[in-house]
């Protein structure tokens, strides 16, 4: 068994395909993966609520910036337009996507991960002139579907980025279907994306894919306000979150 899992696994790194680790072992996020001693970065499948398997992608190696010990579990990435994020509530309930690409892991697997256990959060953004920054916080869960699946994140380090999402904490999450957020109208439709808007937003990773500046609409798009302005789209946006011991 052992060899047929390391089989899997070598192939998984040369032709792209899925990882599912051996019979029994029922990782609940990629830190444990890592524990176990999975250290090549790919798609794996994690058991967030302990028996259904959900595919993701691991980032498994530490790129040196932080305090990172390799472990991370992405749950939101943009980086070429190919996925449509202005979606309705159920597909961000459940996640959406293509995990060797654009997705979303969904805002049920993320209150099911975080509940009971901690986590850090690291959010990666790049521009079209390749210039790479980030947002490091030291704590990160969501809540439960019945409040709104509201986002608790603080801690905040900073990477170069700026703080962007602590304007968003304590806020319920709005799609275009679903208002939660502060304001009289709906953020979801109004800056057509769907995140922890307040009132409405400092940042909107699951906004319009826009190939750099575009003022044409005001705030429309996937920004990071105190690194970019709210009219710079970014080529790469990657949220990601690890387990704290």
């Amino acid at each position: 068994m052992a060899m047929k899992v390391f089989v899997v696994a070598l192939l998984s790194v040369f032709m792209g395909v899925m990882v599912s680790v051996s019979d029994g072992f029922k990782p609940v996020d990629c830190s444990e993966l890592y524990k176990s001693g999975e250290t090549v970065s790919g798609i794996y499948s994690i058991y967030p609520a302990g028996d259904i398997p959900v595919w993701v992608y691991c980032q498994m190696i530490s790129d040196g910036k932080d305090e990172d010990n390799g472990g991370w579990t992405v749950i939101q990435r943009r980086m070429d337009g190919s996925v449509s994020f202005y979606r309705a509530w159920n597909p961000y309930k459940s996640g959406f996507g293509n995990v060797q690409g654009e997705y979303w892991l969904g805002l049920e697997n993320m209150y099911q991960m975080t509940r009971n256990r901690k986590y850090m959060l690291r959010v990666d953004l790049e521009d079209f002139q390749g210039n790479k920054v980030f947002a490091l916080y030291s704590s990160f869960s969501v809540g439960p579907e019945a409040d709104g699946y509201r986002l608790n994140v603080s801690g905040f380090k900073n990477g170069g980025a700026g703080d962007s999402l602590s304007f968003h904490n304590g806020q319920k999450f709005t799609t275009l279907d679903k208002d939660q957020d502060v304001r009289e109208g709906n953020c979801a439709k109004l800056r057509l994306g769907a995140f922890w808007y307040k009132d409405c937003l400092d940042t909107n990773p699951n906004g319009v894919y826009l190939l750099g500046e575009d003022a044409t609409h005001f705030a429309i798009g996937n920004t990071w306000l105190k690194w970019k302005k709210t009219d710079v789209g970014l080529k790469f946006i990657c949220m990601k979150i690890r387990r704290v011991s």
